[in-house]
C-alpha cells in the first residue's frame, strides 16, 4: 500500500527481456534504500513491482506480460526518470490518498501549459475509467497522487505546483501525448462493488437491510 506521496526519482539503468517478461533496473540516487530487503515492494511510476535484486542504489524487478500489457512501462527507455515509493509503514504520516500500486489503465496527457507558477494539466483517461473520477476527487498518476480540478467526460484537469513538478518526473518527460500510468480512487471502487451487490444479491446480500444507494451517496456528498 502507498500514499502517492513521491519520495525520490530514479532512473532506468536496463530493461532486459527473461522469457517474455521483462527484467528491469532502476537507479536512484535519492531513495533511502537503508530499509529495503528483498520482496519489499516499491511502487515505479505507480506501478506496484517486487524486488528481487538490490544493491547500494538500485533495485531489479521483475514485470509480466500482464503489467506490460496493462501500463505505460513499454515507453521507458534506458536513463528515462521515473517516480519512487516505498510502501507505506504504519507509522508513515498519511499526506496524499490510498494508492494500491495496481495502475487501472494508461492515460494520454492532452493539454499542458503554464499557469502562473504552476503547469495546468489535461489528460484523457481510458472511457470506461472516467465514472471513477469526481472533480475535487483524487487520482493517482504515475504513481503521484494528485487532486482533480474538473472532469469531463473522460478529460480529467489538473494543476501541478512547482514543488511537485521539481520532484517527480513531470517537468523532465510529461508532454503533450505522453503516456502515463492512471488508477483511479479504490474507494470509488468498492462503493461501486458494494451499491452493485445491494441491487442484484437480492437475499443474497450480506445485509438485505442496507440503506447505502446512490441517492444515500448523493444526499451526503459522496456523489455529485
Amino acid at each position: 500500500m502507498f500514499t502517492g506521496i513521491i519520495e525520490g526519482v530514479g532512473k532506468v539503468k536496463s530493461m532486459q527481456p527473461m522469457g517474455g517478461d521483462i527484467r528491469l533496473t532502476i537507479e536512484s540516487d535519492e531513495l533511502d534504500f537503508g530499509d529495503v530487503k528483498l520482496g519489499d515492494s516499491i511502487a515505479s511510476n505507480g506501478i506496484c513491482l517486487t524486488v528481487v535484486q538490490l544493491g547500494s542504489d538500485y533495485y531489479s524487478v521483475d514485470v509480466s506480460r500482464e503489467t506490460i500489457a496493462r501500463t505505460a512501462l513499454e515507453t521507458l527507455k534506458s536513463g528515462h526518470i521515473v517516480n519512487l515509493e516505498k510502501a507505506m509503514l504504519p507509522t508513515t504520516r498519511f499526506g496524499g490518498h490510498i494508492v494500491a500500486g495496481h495502475v487501472d489503465g494508461v492515460g494520454v496527457v492532452s493539454k499542458l501549459q503554464q499557469d502562473a507558477r504552476s503547469i495546468h494539466i489535461e489528460i484523457t483517461i481510458p472511457s470506461e475509467l472516467a465514472h471513477y473520477t469526481a472533480t475535487k476527487g483524487s487520482i493517482t498518476v504515475d504513481g503521484i497522487s494528485l487532486t482533480t480540478n474538473l472532469v469531463r467526460d473522460n478529460i480529467v484537469s489538473l494543476n501541478i505546483i512547482p514543488h511537485t513538478a521539481k520532484v517527480t518526473n513531470i517537468a523532465k518527460h510529461w508532454l503533450v501525448g505522453s503516456k502515463v500510468n492512471i488508477e483511479v480512487d479504490i474507494v470509488a471502487r468498492y462503493l461501486e462493488r458494494l451499491l452493485n451487490k445491494s441491487q442484484t444479491s437480492g437475499m443474497n446480500a450480506p445485509n438485505p437491510q442496507s440503506q447505502l444507494s446512490e441517492a444515500f451517496l448523493a444526499d451526503n456528498g459522496f456523489m455529485k
